[in-house]
């Protein structure tokens, strides 16, 4: 049986890629090489060990195909030899089968979407297991993606609805046990679906009717049910593969241009729709294993195209016609362990040569084995008895395993949810503030609903946010006493303060200069508190002191954060400091740190929080060099004052999407980090100016800090230097979001960590030999 699927494959290795290949760009090289890694050196790649740089040009053998276009991958196939069914596979690695345990399904994902040019991947056979990564949608190029015979699970996730580009989607033979997505049909060009094999459940989303591109659809061997939707308008589609599931109902209208149909091993009932006497371009159609009824359709023997046709298992009844003429292509013909009797048409006359013909279990009037007394097959009541007995018997024998089954899946849930808990992130899902204060004008309130679930249900670990009197703070701070004072901001004073319970905080003083709505004020302030991540310094509380009325001049505004004990970010990267310099990869830590909570900033609150004031000054680090980020959010404070101020000018409606700002200030941040503080002293332009020394290995010795140079790699060192350059790159159209930033930022770490592994255990093989 022929399907399409290899054929389009095919195609995409002719067509796409016909072009000549080019030597491979160094960073693309040293992707696919880390990609090997991770994947633990499977033997297809071997062939990368003594690559001279040019993977594009090595001749590969049959499990390995990698194609390149303009110096970057284009196509990449790996088929491994890894069996992707067990008896039994609880989501974790399995000796000999999956990759193992240390492999992370999210690292090898991060790495691959680097390649950013592919348009056709397959990985296949590999042991890959875990939850398929949301991120896998980078790959915004991306035309073809297999990852069948492997071992995920969970759902298959929503972001491959953003691959607006995928034509071809394979993920046979895993393990996913969700529901088949309804967001299909954002795949406005999918050709070919085939997600067979796997354990999802549910019903046939009705997305797949309204994607008419479609020329293949497989979901066989799952544990699909219910009503298979109307695939009458899709034109295009060549084959129909949903059998051993449990689908339930009457069989719809099917697309005329259908050549495989494979319906059989469901639950599918009633009559054979008159309408598949006009599929003309049918070729195979099994029904079996169902519960159809009726008297079989004459016409769908006499197709011009069909050749296989195996109606078995069902519950059809009647007689076929005398006169029945069957296609010449009909080669094979199944009717057995049906309830049909009569003659037999001379066209199914088991004499023909050319056609097996298997009418076995009916009552069929001819003189061959197997046929039923006529009274069988008129009998409803007592058709079959020894049948229904064998599925009475089933369904206590299945009922019995599925009550195993559950015992055991509660156990591995709670086990599993125990380690998940470990390792949750507080990712803020958007929710509109209901119920808003009275007062509060109409355009604050439009921009003011937090969408942060921890907002929601609360900080448990942090002190409750409050009100505070001026004299709680003027007695935790000593009357704001020199001796307390921290330093200036870029906004206001800080001072340490010891409140009654003995909590150290920080209290930072804000001089305002105008008459401000309280109610307003307040609810901004309510804003700001309810920004909580593990790496933002915490609101506590504040104070306002002057002016108890509601447009009364407010003289100062103070507020109360958490106290951050380890000094700021610049001062670890400084060399008069010696004993408090960061190396590279504790350097990676914080930005990363920074990069998460302005992350956050940006798309996990509403309204998003732009123009943060980011330096390495308002980066702090805690006991343990958790970083922390002071000064932001500062724009829901001061944005209703600095719109107002400007005279003559009408106020503009919400926050000014400043997000460049941010990222432009990080890129600079990014850059101290390199250089260290003493450089970057010398001001924008001089750095500026000094960015093209990054390019060479000299040039980097002449300008990146020495502490940075001994202890990281020139790989992960090069993907901080790129992405450092499109953070301050003069084009604000051009530039990286926060996501694009973080991403590198985990990526260099994570090369990083490796290189640090490989380092440490060449020197322990050195010591062990000495």
């Amino acid at each position: 049986m022929g399907y399409v699927s290899t054929s389009i494959l095919v195609f995409f290795s002719w067509v796409l890629f016909a072009s000549r290949t080019h030597q491979l760009r160094s960073y693309e090289t040293q992707v696919l090489l880390q990609m090997r890694k991770h994947l633990e050196y499977p033997k297809p790649l071997n062939i990368w060990e003594n690559n001279n740089g040019d993977l594009c040009s090595l001749s590969s053998p049959p499990q390995l195909s990698i194609k390149c276009e303009n110096d970057s991958v284009t196509e990449l196939i790996i088929i491994g030899d890894k069996p992707s069914k067990v008896s039994e596979f609880r989501g974790f690695a399995i000796p000999n089968q999956t990759l193992s345990p240390s492999f992370s399904v999210d690292s090898f994902v991060t790495t691959f979407t680097r390649l950013s040019s592919l348009r056709v991947i397959s990985l296949v056979s590999l042991g890959i297991w875990g939850e398929l990564p949301a991120k896998i949608h980078r790959l915004n190029s991306l035309e073809a993606l297999d990852m069948s015979s492997n071992f995920m699970f969970g759902a298959i996730p929503s972001e491959i609805s953003r691959l607006v580009k995928l034509q071809t989607l394979i993920l046979d033979e895993n393990f996913f046990n969700d529901t088949v997505p309804e967001w299909l049909d954002s795949l406005t060009n999918l050709t070919t679906l085939s997600l067979k094999n796997n354990r999802l459940k549910g019903q046939v989303p009705s997305a797949l009717s309204r994607i008419t591109t479609l020329i293949e659809v497989v979901l066989s061997h799952n544990l699909l049910s219910g009503k298979l939707p109307d695939l009458s308008e899709l034109s295009s589609l060549q084959l129909l593969d949903l059998r051993e599931n449990n689908l339930d109902s009457e069989l719809p209208p099917l697309p005329k241009g259908l050549a495989n149909i494979f319906l059989d091993n469901n639950s599918f009932s009633g009559r054979i729709p008159e309408q598949f006497g006009d599929l003309n371009k049918l070729q195979r159609l099994d029904l079996s294993e169902n519960h159809l009824s009726g008297s079989p359709l004459a016409l769908l023997f006499t197709l011009p195209n069909i050749s296989y046709l195996n109606l078995s298992s069902n519950a059809l009844s009647g007689s076929l016609p005398e006169d029945l003429k069957c296609g010449e292509a009909l080669s094979l013909v199944d009717l057995s362990d049906n309830r049909l009797l009569g003659e037999l048409p001379d066209c199914l006359d088991t004499a023909e040569d050319n056609r097996i013909v298997k009418i076995g279990g009916n009552c069929f009037s001819v003189n061959v084995r197997n046929q039923h007394p006529a009274a069988y097959c008129k009998d409803d009541k007592g058709a079959r008895p020894s049948k229904m007995k064998e599925i009475v018997i089933l369904v206590c024998g299945i009922v019995g395993i599925v009550v195993i089954i559950l015992v055991f899946s509660l156990l591995f849930f709670r086990k599993r949810q125990r380690k998940r808990e470990t390792l949750v992130q507080h990712i803020a899902p958007k929710v509109k503030q209901d119920n808003p204060a009275s007062g509060i004008s109409t355009e604050l309130l439009a921009n003011a609903r937090i969408i942060s679930q921890a907002a929601k249900m609360g900080n448990q670990s942090s002190p409750s946010y409050r009100v505070f009197p001026v004299g709680e703070l003027e007695e935790a701070t000593k009357n704001f006493d020199q001796s307390t004072f921290l330093g200036e901001g870029s906004i206001g004073k800080v001072y340490k303060g010891r409140l009654g319970n003995g909590t150290d905080v920080a209290i930072r003083s804000l001089a305002l200069h105008r008459k401000y709505s309280i109610p307003n004020l307040r609810l901004r302030l309510d804003l700001l508190s309810k920004l909580h991540h593990p790496h933002l310094v915490g609101l506590l509380g504040y104070c306002i002191d002057g002016g108890m009325q509601d447009d009364s001049t407010i003289h100062r505004l103070f507020l109360v954060q958490e106290f951050v004990p380890n000094g700021n970010f610049r001062s670890h990267l400084s060399e008069t400091s010696p004993e408090k310099i960061l190396k590279w990869s504790d350097r990676l830590s914080v930005l990363i740190g920074v990069a998460k909570a302005v992350h956050f900033l940006h798309t996990g609150v509403i309204p998003p929080s732009f123009s943060n004031r980011l330096k390495t000054n308002n980066i702090l680090l805690d006991e343990h060099r958790i970083a922390k980020l002071s000064d932001y959010g500062m724009s829901i404070i001061t944005d209703e004052t600095e719109r107002s101020e400007a005279k003559g000018v009408a106020a503009k409606s919400g926050h000014v999407e400043k997000w460049q700002d941010d990222v432009y200030n990080f890129g600079f941040i990014l850059l101290e980090s390199l250089v260290g503080p003493i450089v970057s002293g010398k001001g924008e332009a001089f750095l500026l100016n000094e960015m093209s020394s990054f390019s060479s290995q000299d040039g980097r010795k002449k300008i990146v800090d020495p502490i940075v140079l001994t202890t990281s790699s020139q790989e992960s060192l090069s993907i901080v230097i790129s992405i450092t350059n499109k953070c301050i790159s003069s084009e604000s159209t051009s530039l990286p979001s926060f996501e694009d930033v973080l991403w590198n930022l985990q990526y260099a770490a994570q090369v990083q960590a490796t290189a640090d592994a490989d380092q440490k255990s060449e020197t322990t093989s050195r010591q062990s030999f000495d």
